[in-house]
């Protein structure tokens, strides 16, 4: 049987962020990714202003600084002919005052290759973990099955879970979520940008109707996310894919041609949008972090970055322990002690948005008007839409590059 000293169980930002660290720390760390590569679209690829300091601590800013990127610096809500900035992270402190739009799969490939730097690091590509080893009430690492269907286990001095909202390891531990009540799921399309060349550079939302969408400039496309009712997918898709095109060029102002690349509903993904957290985020020889500890909403692209911080607290608790070989179950509480306050704020955060914005807007009751007192206070006080810059580009904690770590 193999053995490593940490398992993390994902190769997402979150896992490879903290296998990262941990090899920097001299420990030995295995990271398990269950697909052959990092290649998959809509996910999250906003790099945050708190991220790209990390990254700069990492002695990886230059290496990052060749990757692919589009800046994005403010936010704004257009509401019938009513437009708002909701967020402007031009005044943030710190060199990064943007963030960074990049494809996720070059992102975790810059972090991969950086860690594959170190000796006691391992990436183990096209490996699904089935199932956790225990003994004794502890878990002592996991059971897995590569491409071929071979099977194998990997033994552990402790087990990470990195593995999403849809976590296997979080379901095979016994640790369940407290879900909250979501009122939308979100279809992901990508739409090119005009042949003009003409870009807006920013982030923007939409509001008209019962309609409701967030569109990013990426260059030659805009990634779009478009908000249905939740549970209403299969009802809205029988109206045929040419509903759809119509609805968002008449949302978006964008013509025939530019719609016309939305071939089918194939090129419509959708995100069936859950929400919640887990009361505990451990159990003996066993952590979760990121979406496995506490599933994000959408709202605001701050999942990324709020698993990146998990996973920096957790390089810089568990390290000394770690090195030590004696992980006790009051380490992995006192990571969830310090992630658990930011990951709350952003929640409830994010659930505000939902009841003041996105519920009325999807039910039709969003009037340019009669805005909702957020929006009014920013548009009378546009200092707010700095603060909201603030909080979603750099967050509540932000964390440091462990010394051990740092280049």
């Amino acid at each position: 049987m193999e053995r490593t000293t940490c398992c993390v169980v994902g190769g997402g930002p979150a896992g490879m962020m903290l296998g990262l660290l941990l090899a920097r720390a001299g420990i030995e760390v295995t990271v398990l990714e269950k697909h052959k590569d990092f290649l998959r679209d809509f996910r999250g690829d906003t790099v945050h202003p708190s991220t790209l300091r990390l990254l700069d601590e990492l002695g990886l800013g230059p290496r990052f600084a060749r990757l692919p990127t589009r800046r994005l610096d403010e936010v704004r809500m257009h509401l019938g002919d009513t437009v708002v900035t909701v967020s402007d992270l031009r005044r943030i402190p710190g060199r990064h005052k943007y963030i960074a739009m990049v494809p996720q799969w070059d992102f975790l490939d810059l972090l991969a290759g950086a860690a594959a730097e170190e000796p006691s690091f391992t990436l183990r590509m096209r490996t699904a973990v089935t199932g956790l080893r225990t003994e004794g009430g502890r878990v002592t690492g996991v059971r897995h099955v590569d491409e071929d269907g071979t099977t194998g286990e990997l033994a552990a001095d402790l087990t990470v879970a990195c593995d999403g909202r849809d976590s296997l390891v979080r379901e095979a531990a016994g640790l369940r979520p407290e879900y909250v009540d979501v009122p939308m799921d979100v279809w992901n399309v990508r739409v090119p940008a005009r042949r003009d060349g003409s870009h807006d550079g920013r982030v923007f939302m939409r509001a008209q109707g019962r309609r409701f969408a967030v569109t990013m400039d990426r260059g030659d496309y805009y990634q779009t996310s478009y908000l249905i009712k939740k549970g209403t997918d299969a009802e809205l898709r029988a109206h045929g894919i040419q509903w759809f095109r119509d609805d968002i060029g008449e949302l978006f102002g964008w013509d025939e041609e530019m719609t016309g690349a939305i071939r089918s509903w194939d090129d419509v993904k959708l995100l069936e949008v859950t929400m919640g957290r887990l009361r505990r985020w451990y159990r003996p020889g066993l952590l979760c972090i990121g979406d496995s500890a506490h599933i994000m909403s959408p709202t605001g692209g701050v999942g990324v970055n709020l698993a990146v911080q998990d996973a920096v607290a957790a390089a810089r608790v568990l390290a000394g322990p770690l090195r030590r070989g004696a992980v006790r179950t009051r380490d992995l509480a006192a990571v969830q002690r310090r992630r658990e306050l930011p990951s709350r704020l952003i929640q409830r955060a994010q659930l505000g948005e939902h009841e003041t914005l996105l519920r009325p807007a999807l039910d039709g009751g969003l009037d340019p008007d009669r805005l909702p007192m957020s929006l009014r206070l920013m548009r009378r006080m546009p200092l707010l839409a700095c603060v909201t810059g603030y909080l979603g580009g750099v967050g509540v904690r932000p964390e440091r590059a462990p010394a051990f770590a740092r280049a």
